[in-house]
């Protein structure tokens, strides 16, 4: 690799975290319907302002049913993060089994045009005391 795609992956550079929540009082589990609230926080650790411009989601359940969520921005909004910026939001989701999965992609772009992808890791969805 070559100095120039170093500072580039440097330049260009947005890293994701989420954690969720099991929401017991919107669920229905008697008609398996289980809500899970996660927060997102997202920090510019590049050397360029970036906007989120778009989302795309997976979320998985239990028994592979996959639901795929695309749309503008995040909660109404497409935050423009500066280097060193960070923003943070919580929303939700809702699958038909216990444990389920969720992971996606924010797409931006930087001040300079440059289009780049965010990677949100994979992360889990799940009743309490039912993972290990």
């Amino acid at each position: 690799m070559d100095d120039t795609k170093k500072i580039d992956a440097k330049k260009y550079h947005v890293k994701v975290t989420a954690q969720s929540f099991f929401l017991p009082d919107q669920s229905d589990e008697e008609n398996d319907q289980y809500v899970f609230a996660y927060t997102i926080h997202i920090a510019n650790d590049g050397q360029i302002s970036a906007q989120l411009i778009s989302r795309h989601w997976i979320i998985t359940d239990a028994d592979n049913q996959v639901q795929e969520v695309r749309g503008v921005g995040i909660i109404g909004e497409q935050p423009i993060l500066k280097p060193g910026d960070h923003f943070e939001y919580t929303s939700g989701s809702s699958i038909n089994t216990i444990v389920g999965t969720m992971r996606g992609i924010y797409h931006m772009v930087a001040e300079d045009g440059t289009k780049f992808d965010a990677v949100v890791p994979e992360f889990t969805l799940s009743v309490p005391r039912v993972l290990h």
